[in-house]
């Protein structure tokens, strides 16, 4: 078994399910154990450790390979240390003879024994860049709202390249789609279920609307395309209407998972809609929450950094993945970031999550590779 087998095996085995999925007491709730465990490791590999504190008992943590000279550049290599939950036997982790298994073998917990074994490898190797920082940042709460990012990103950093960790098959990603939720509520008037005929029924109002955006919104959407992303999406995941059978409903909800493109944006995507709806006769009001942006991702693949990583990886176009990450969120803090780890995201939360250990030292040797060519 390599080193990064055995640091992932030892992963998987410290739960760090995102607490926004389970109860507040849950012993397998948050990352502080992983968190802790990983600055053991670095520090006795000779990085310089800090936490960076995000939330109550939640922590970025931050580990530094410093260069030989004056910082002149700096490399981040930024997976998450969150996982969703699952059953007991999840957490332990199994060894097999072409996989490792185990809730976060590939998302992420792959990704985080890769980067650290890579930086750890240059650290003990003795050969530091001479000018280039090189900073491992295990993030929180990717799985749910990306504190660990955000705030990574308001701490004013900044870097020629920020390699975020999620199992892409070990492609190099510089594009990917945005996430954004919406709400939609229509409202009709309550009446009696024997006279439908004085009501206004909101429940069929919005089964208009559903089929007006699972149909001809959705072919509209496939009619524009990406050349790494392919077309946005659109899924109504969950509706809500009426109180009881024999009371014409006043009022339905529906929250649509709207997956976007490079240039789109929420005001764009309401607008649009909203139009649609106007065409068709058709009206409903979105709700006013305004949860945090989670923008699609487009790097310029030709940024010297980027480009250099290609060619490490022998790699000749760039990739694109229909996924949201932590990426997105530093690039709009204005650092360069591309997405690449070992394994798949068909594997990524499922109830018997893994990797193959080909994919993962794999990952690791391309990692250390790049980063010994770095000046």
């Amino acid at each position: 078994m390599t080193s990064t087998e055995k640091l992932l095996m030892e992963l998987i085995a410290l739960p760090s399910v995102n607490p926004a999925f389970l109860p507040s007491n849950d012993p397998h709730a948050g990352e502080q154990r992983v968190a802790e465990f990983l600055a053991s490791v670095a520090a006795n590999a000779g990085l310089d450790v800090e936490f960076q504190a995000v939330l109550p008992n939640r922590a970025n943590l931050v580990a530094r390979l410093t260069p030989s000279g004056p910082v002149t550049q700096r490399i981040l290599l930024a997976p998450h240390l969150d996982t969703v939950g699952a059953a007991a036997d999840g957490f332990s982790p199994r060894a097999r003879s072409l996989r490792i298994h185990g809730r976060g073998a590939c998302d992420t917990k792959g990704s985080v024994a890769a980067m650290l074994s890579a930086v750890a490898a240059i650290a003990r190797d003795g050969k530091r860049p001479a000018k280039t920082e090189i900073v491992f940042v295990g993030l929180v709460d990717e799985e749910n709202a990306q504190a660990g990012s955000r705030g990574f990103a308001q701490s004013g950093i900044s870097a020629s390249l920020a390699i975020i960790g999620e199992p892409t098959q070990l492609k190099i990603v510089t594009a990917h789609k945005g996430s954004l939720w919406l709400r939609m509520e229509t409202r009709g008037k309550a009446a009696h279920g024997s006279t439908p005929n004085l009501g206004r029924n909101a429940v069929h109002e919005m089964a208009r609307i559903v089929d007006l955006l699972e149909t001809k919104y959705a072919a509209q959407l496939r009619k524009r395309r990406h050349p790494l992303l392919g077309s946005g999406t659109i899924n109504v995941g969950t509706i809500a209407g009426g109180t009881q059978p024999n009371i014409v409903p006043s009022a339905c909800s529906i929250a649509i998972d709207r997956r976007t493109l490079p240039g789109e944006n929420e005001n764009s995507v309401r607008r649009e809609i909203n139009a649609l709806l106007k065409q068709h006769g058709l009206r409903a009001r979105f709700d006013n929450e305004k949860p945090a942006p989670c923008l699609p991702l487009e790097t310029d693949h030709k940024i010297p950094h980027v480009s250099q990583f290609l060619t490490s990886a022998g790699q000749r176009r760039p990739a694109g993945v229909d996924f949201f990450c932590d990426a997105a969120v530093l690039a709009a803090a204005g650092i360069p970031s591309v997405v690449f780890g070992p394994g798949s995201l068909a594997q990524a939360h499922t109830d018997d999550e893994w990797i193959s250990r080909s994919s993962l030292n794999s990952a690791t040797a391309l990692l250390t590779r790049f980063l010994r060519g770095l000046p």
